[in-house]
């Protein structure tokens, strides 16, 4: 899916919680991006709930490394005795 990385970076941005209402941003912003996605409820609903996960995923990562870089940035100025 082309764009959706960007998208869901976008969102975690601006503090965007893993939810359907996120979900529904991430679609809008797809289909935005010209990203075409079925009209059919059935299709959209399973959609929806695989972006849930790969957004709840995204944000597990970036959290993560957030940590990481904050642990990393700490050790820095820290000296062995």
């Amino acid at each position: 899916m082309s764009n959706l990385h960007e998208v869901m970076a976008e969102l975690y941005s601006v503090g965007k919680k893993p939810n359907r209402e996120t979900v529904d941003e991430i679609i809008a912003g797809l289909e935005a991006m010209g990203n075409y996605i079925s009209t059919s409820e059935v299709i959209r609903r399973e959609y929806k709930n695989i972006l849930l996960k790969e957004y709840e995923e995204f944000i597990e990562v970036h959290e993560r490394e957030k940590t990481a870089m904050k642990y990393s940035d700490t050790d820095e100025g820290e000296t062995n005795q």
